[in-house]
């Protein structure tokens, strides 16, 4: 028995747009994706599914998946097989306007159309014999986040909610349109795992409002749930699904690479998993990850940023304090902690997290001055930091201030006369 083919899964696709007798090498020209050698080649790759399997004994949690604005059921087949081979059953449906194939112009009935269609998923998930019927989740992605909450809403057997970029971040005054809206009701464990920050020149050619870095209405709006946020500062929105990592053009002015991608997609599901897992099946292990910062779990510094709220979570953090850095875009770094100080008096930033961030900053041209404003903090609270002097001589050599560079390396040799980075660099600077 073979494992199925991504093209096995455009199969499915071509079927649901009932395009079935189209032939494959037109698929991805008919279907939005660049019909590169590149994207051919994903098509014969294979995944880690097999078709008509025996299905295994026991009962197994459900959960039920929302694709974007009128997309398919397989957009996320690779995370949905991942969720599967880890003991959950889960099923999807393609994103069908009320009235035609189409969405139409009424964006409030047709979040009510797709939340329908969830409750059916879950209707149709329960009858099967395997299904745990008091263990169901929704998960979507963009327009599927939306429909979700308000599926939520009216089903209390709708145990938690994981949201991959969900529009409810961007048009949250879209959902409180619904007639089925209501904050009180939403009561259940939620995940919010959303886009890296929309880089300015991003933000000012495609006319987009700068509050999107900032603004998580939904999740700031919520108190009566467990509820996490993690900002993924590799993915744009597109690679929130599988077909999106595998297909969609990159953006020259804001993705990173391939690889860069491919792992943070990767992070996305064990966070996913681990989610559910904690919240479906009650696993203390799967807890202790999603409560743990992604320092604690040795995530790479940069990959992702990190909150939680709840009755869980009262300890204000280092990326509590960055979140709010970076709404007021670094400035009065000093006067925002020892605000924070105040109404957190066990606030610690530590002198590593700020180094990195400082020069994560500086080395984006859009943001040089901001990383040298968290040094500058970083300096502050770490007088006698050699490596914090000497990350600030690099931060100012960067932009071209030499004369502050050289004070800067300066100061670090003087707190320690063995830095050899600091000796070759003034030696440099001094010629």
């Amino acid at each position: 028995m073979s494992p199925l083919q991504v093209l096995d899964y455009l199969q499915i696709l071509k079927e649901e747009e009932e395009w079935e007798y189209l032939p494959n090498e037109q698929i991805l020209n008919w279907f939005y994706y660049a019909n590169t050698p590149a994207n051919q080649a994903h098509l014969i790759e294979e995944s880690n599914a097999y078709s008509n399997l025996e299905m295994a004994k026991g009962k197994y949690p459900v959960i039920v998946y929302a694709p974007s604005f009128q997309a398919s059921s397989v957009e996320n087949f690779a995370l949905c097989e991942y969720l599967a081979s880890q003991g959950f059953i889960v099923i999807a449906s393609p994103g069908r306007g009320t009235d035609t194939r189409w969405f139409g112009n009424n964006i409030e009935k047709e979040i009510e159309t797709q939340a329908r269609d969830v409750e059916f998923l879950i209707k149709e998930a329960v009858k099967l014999p395997n299904s745990d019927h008091s263990k169901i989740a929704v998960m979507g992605f963009s327009f599927g986040g939306l429909s979700n909450v308000i599926a939520q809403m009216r089903n209390d057997n709708i145990k938690a909610i994981v949201s991959l970029d969900g529009t409810e971040r961007y048009q949250y005054a879209l959902l409180q349109k619904s007639p089925f809206f209501d904050l009180n009701k939403l009561d259940v464990p939620y995940l919010h795992m959303a886009q890296k920050d929309i880089p300015v020149k991003v933000l000012q050619e495609d006319n987009i409002d700068p509050a999107l870095n900032s603004n998580f209405e939904l999740y700031d709006s919520l108190t009566k749930n467990k509820a996490y946020q993690l900002k993924f500062q590799n993915l744009t929105h597109s690679y929130f699904s599988t077909l999106g990592v595998l297909f969609e053009k990159r953006d020259a002015r804001q993705d990173k690479s391939d690889s860069e991608i491919m792992n943070s997609y990767k992070w996305l599901s064990i966070y996913t998993l681990n989610f559910l897992k904690a919240y479906l099946i009650n696993d203390a292990a799967a807890l202790a990850f999603i409560e743990s910062h992604p320092d604690e779990l040795g995530i790479k510094a940069g990959l992702l940023t990190y909150k939680s709220k709840g009755q869980e979570s009262t300890v204000f953090t280092f990326q509590d304090f960055n979140d709010l850095a970076a709404a007021q875009h670094y400035e009065k770094l000093l006067d925002l902690y020892e605000k924070s100080l105040r109404k957190h008096p066990l606030l610690i930033l530590p002198e590593g997290n700020l180094n990195t961030l400082g020069l994560q900053l500086v080395f984006n041209p859009n943001t040089s001055n901001q990383g040298i404003n968290v040094l500058n903090l970083a300096t502050q609270l770490y007088p006698n930091s050699a490596n914090l002097f000497d990350s600030l001589g690099e931060a100012h050599l960067y932009i071209g201030n030499h004369k502050k560079a050289i004070a800067d390396f300066k100061k670090s040799l003087d707190l320690n006369p063995q830095n050899q980075n600091a000796i070759d660099r003034l030696k440099t600077l001094t010629q």
